[in-house]
């Protein structure tokens, strides 16, 4: 088991001559949350599409848990803007699908179907408990069309959790969705994160390390331990995005009331350092992160999860 739930290594990518990402370095420790920002078209989709196996780098590697990333893997979920789910199913088959096709052959449910059967139980009622705990246990029974676009955004959360993947993509996952929506899923966010302390205090490997990619500040140091910002404008020449902005972030406890006056600051300098196209950007000025981790893990002899919770502060 390899200390990073994520490792990429001088990642980068082109489509024929034209440059996407340029030199891509990036760890992330199990139970992190990592925001990643950045311009349209900078190449955030395409880091994601690389991480997931689905296209490979032009150079450079990625490992998940350790092992190399070469196409899809069951160690890498992810979760789209829009919904991948079956209309034909309910919302507890929709979540037990992937547990049928990970833990179950055709051979399993048609030579061995008694057997099958009794693995198929434990699935429904895996999938149960999963969706009571993102809020949907009256919901079990509804199909895609009886569900709003909040609800059927959770069960695609559900779906991609319950397999235990090593890291789970979120891709603009709430854009769609009206503002209350939004943050309702936000708090989920904070409650997986709040999860992952508690693991990690019983000394257990945190369960959900998860990329968020997002075109909202607000939301990515709201909902994050860390955020990323790439950007092109970081050379004189074109050489594609690279990351120019990693800091650790605020951290709030899902029963804290929403107070963006915390982090206004980071979110002012996340915007000057990423999204200003005026300058040539220091790739490393604003790339700060280890170092930051380690003035917060100072004088203790284990490094917490890189995630500041309020709840500890002075002023809080």
């Amino acid at each position: 088991m390899s200390e990073y739930a994520l490792e990429i290594k001088d990642l980068s990518h082109r489509f024929g001559d034209y440059p996407v990402l340029d030199k891509i370095n990036l760890k992330v420790w199990p139970g992190q949350i990592v925001a990643i920002v950045g311009p349209s078209g900078c190449g955030k989709s395409t880091l994601l599409k690389a991480i997931l196996g689905t296209h490979p780098p032009t150079e450079g590697t990625v490992l998940a848990d350790g092992e190399p990333v070469t196409g899809p893997t069951r160690n890498v979920g992810i979760v789209y803007q829009h919904y991948a789910l079956f209309d034909f199913l309910n919302a507890e088959q929709n979540v037990a699908f992937g547990l049928k096709l990970d833990q179950t052959s055709l051979f399993d449910r048609t030579v061995l179907y008694p057997r099958y059967r009794r693995i198929r139980k434990k699935h429904l009622q895996d999938s149960r408990d999963f969706l009571r705990r993102v809020g949907l246990e009256q919901a079990c029974g509804k199909y895609p069309s009886e569900m709003s676009g909040g609800m059927k955004q959770r069960v695609a959360l559900a779906q991609a959790f319950i397999l235990k993947p090593k890291v789970v993509l979120l891709d603009e996952p709430f854009g769609a969705l009206d503002e209350a929506m939004r943050e309702e899923l936000q708090f989920m966010l904070l409650r997986f994160y709040q999860e992952n302390l508690e693991m990690k205090r019983a000394g257990k490997r945190p369960q959900y390390t998860i990329l968020i990619v997002t075109h909202e500040l607000n939301e990515a140091i709201f909902v994050a331990d860390r955020v990323i910002g790439m950007s092109r404008f970081h050379t004189e020449g074109d050489l594609g995005a690279t990351i120019v902005y990693d800091k650790p972030c605020p951290v709030f406890h899902p029963d804290d009331p929403r107070d963006y006056s915390k982090f206004v600051e980071q979110r002012e300098e996340l915007r000057r350092a990423v999204f200003d196209d005026e300058y040539i950007k220091d790739r490393n000025k604003y790339v700060t992160f280890t170092s930051d981790l380690g003035k917060l893990a100072e004088g203790q002899s284990m490094a917490p999860l890189p995630k500041i919770s309020t709840a500890n502060s002075p002023n809080h």
